[in-house]
């Protein structure tokens, strides 16, 4: 139950109840002293931080970097939206960056998160409650001061009009909110559950202006053009709809100089070029349209990047490493369709993806295989799980697929050199049998009740036409009625939102220290409508995984519980996963520049790489732009 917030001396003394609230506050201060109270500056889910109350900067970033310039990017599609936090239309590119938290996180730690809204917060060791004490500098870009009304009125409208599986998340997470001071909040957390990430979870919520809302009469859910107020380093500068979108740095943002930020936010000016589709785009960014690429596409990578602003010397193609897990990129089944109810469905499609055929033949070898949710990770599952794995798997026996306790953890299907492998195709044609699906005179597949066995992939990127097409002749060769459908991006949106699909490419974006909440949202049951639970997923032995997840009390707890998650995940097969690189592939024109050493989270070409105005003066005269 929600215990809806309130000022706690102020409000008593309006009511005549001042000295009742005193002694209810006294009491709630002598139980608080007899736990052990941890006041700092951070907090972490596991360990110390990384960064002590009186670092100078982070240690990845040029604390003198300049500021100035503009670097630009691409996004693909349209946009009728600048509020990112509804379900109404399609947001633009980067418009949740007007809005900061109270705490924020690091490039180079996993699960630290440090103060930036709020100064400082404090909280029992056993994280059944925290208050925040907000920066009393913290202003919103419109000059009013950021205060505990604003944070309580953020948390209130995200409980009223989030996204439902975040609400969900709040309501089982939050037992009260509670405003001690103009400056100081109290969150009070069920302890029902693990409270050890509940901390940095509610510091995360991003924060509005209370004051614009209520004079705009704006509403959260709700698609509008103008932005809400925010207190982070930039503004809406101006947009053309559909065409683009420039951010400028607020020369008068409030948190220039504390540490976290130093070396940061060094762009006067950050813009999104809008192209209708990925060749567009790739021509665009030749052409000098925009200025920085994070190349996704390798037959661009491999073949594209021989135009003559390289050959001159303009542009700069580069590697770097990427230590984040690779994200779950996959085609992945709606579960909420009768013809993929069967796991040997599931399996006999999954069988027919040829990635090997695809990397050599369209990749160019530039990818490998996913075969973990945590790929690129030591918390995949491999080989048999062990003791420990087992002793969280044992009471799901009857739950999940015999195969977990008996075979290695699963692993993406392998294939031959030719598009279709003749031996997958067979092995998928006997499960298919198996399942029922049998094929009739005409070379289709169909069910007893004479069903036919249709799937349709849904798609947005002629980029991907060249992937999709030859998984489709595979399934058409073993008589499903396969058919291959793109559409405009906001139809996607819109089709994908309400689980209008049979299968999409999607991902699911996980962290090497990962919360149960996010894990709830993209595979627990209770979310299965959600907007993050493509698959619709719902499995009481994978709600309970996640559960142990939560509970985990360290890091070697916390490995065991998401292998074993990991391993029943890939057992229920209802992705096929796809493929990635442990790589950041870009090319830019050569005017920015970045500090030596990146983190290993975060490539960061928005934040702490800067503009070199020399080199931009070289560009412009020899004709780059």
């Amino acid at each position: 139950m929600i215990v809806k917030a309130r000022l706690a001396m102020a409000g008593a003394a309006k009511s005549g109840l001042a000295a009742v609230a005193a002694l209810a506050f006294m009491g709630t201060f002598a139980a608080q002293a007899s736990q052990n109270i941890i006041t700092s500056h951070g907090i972490s889910k596991f360990g110390e931080l990384k960064y002590a109350e009186d670092f100078q900067h982070l240690e990845y970033v040029n604390p003198d970097a300049p500021k100035g310039g503009e670097i630009s990017i691409w996004a693909q599609g349209t946009f009728d939206s600048m509020n990112p936090y509804t379900r109404k239309g399609r947001a633009g590119a980067l418009s949740s960056i007007f809005f900061e938290s109270l705490l924020t996180g690091t490039a180079d730690e996993v699960s630290s998160v440090y103060g930036l809204l709020a100064e400082r917060l404090t909280y029992p060791e056993d994280r059944s409650w925290v208050i925040f004490d907000i920066r009393p500098e913290a202003r919103f870009s419109d000059g009013t001061p950021v205060t505990a009304e604003d944070v309580l009125f953020s948390y209130e409208i995200f409980l009223e009009q989030g996204l439902l599986s975040y609400r969900e998340e709040l309501q089982q997470v939050v037992v009260s909110a509670e405003i001690l001071e103009p400056l100081k909040i109290r969150f009070e957390f069920n302890t029902e559950r693990s409270t050890l990430t509940y901390p940095s979870m509610i510091g995360g919520i991003p924060i509005f202006s209370k004051h614009w809302f209520e004079e705009t009469g704006a509403q959260l859910d709700e698609s509008r053009m103008q932005p809400a107020v925010g207190s982070s380093p930039y503004l809406l500068d101006e947009f053309e709809t559909n065409r683009r979108i420039i951010y400028r740095r607020n020369p008068d943002y409030w948190g220039a100089g504390l540490p976290i930020n130093r070396g940061q936010n060094n762009f006067d000016r950050i813009r999104v070029e809008y192209f209708a589709d990925t060749s567009a785009a790739f021509e665009g960014f030749k052409a000098g349209v925009y200025t920085f690429r994070n190349e996704n596409f390798s037959l661009n990578w491999a073949t594209g990047y021989d135009f003559p602003a390289l050959d001159k010397g303009w542009v700069t193609k580069r590697v770097y490493p990427d230590g984040t897990p690779a994200g779950g990129q996959c085609f992945v089944f709606n579960l909420r369709r009768e013809q993929f109810q069967d796991p040997r469905v599931r399996e006999a499609i999954s069988l027919l993806f040829n990635f090997e055929w695809s990397n050599e033949t369209l990749f160019y070898g530039l990818y490998a295989r996913i075969h973990s949710f945590w790929e690129n990770s030591d918390l995949a599952a491999t080989e048999l799980p062990g003791a420990e794995e087992l002793a969280l798997l044992e009471p799901l026996r009857g739950m999940i697929p015999d195969e977990v306790f008996t075979e290695p953890a699963v692993l993406a299907p392998s294939s031959g050199e030719r598009k279709l492998d003749r031996g997958n195709l067979r092995q998928a044609s006997d499960l298919l049998d198996e399942a029922g699906w049998v094929i009739g005179d005409d070379g289709i597949r169909r069910n007893a009740e004479g069903k036919t066995l249709q799937v349709e992939f849904l798609g947005q990127s002629p980029s991907f036409d060249r992937i999709i097409n030859p998984f489709v002749e595979n399934l058409r060769a073993t008589g499903i009625d396969a058919i291959y459908t793109r559409i405009d991006p906001a139809q996607y949106t819109n089709r994908s939102r309400d689980h209008d699909f049979d299968i999409i490419t999607s991902g699911f974006p996980v962290s090497l220290e990962p919360a149960a909440s996010g894990l709830r949202q993209m595979f627990g049951s209770e979310h299965i409508d959600g907007v993050f639970n493509d698959a619709g997923l719902a499995s009481e032995a994978v709600d309970r995984l996640i559960d142990h997840v939560q509970e985990a009390g360290n890091l070697a707890e916390l490995r065991i519980a998401v292998k074993a998650l990991d391993r029943v995940l890939r057992a229920e097969r209802f992705w096929v996963p796809q493929w990635f690189k442990a790589v950041h592939t870009v090319a830019y024109f050569d005017q920015y520049e970045h500090p030596e050493n990146l983190p290993p989270f975060s490539l960061g070409q928005l934040s702490f790489w800067w503009f070199n105005p020399e080199k931009h003066a070289r560009l412009v005269e020899e004709g780059a732009f």
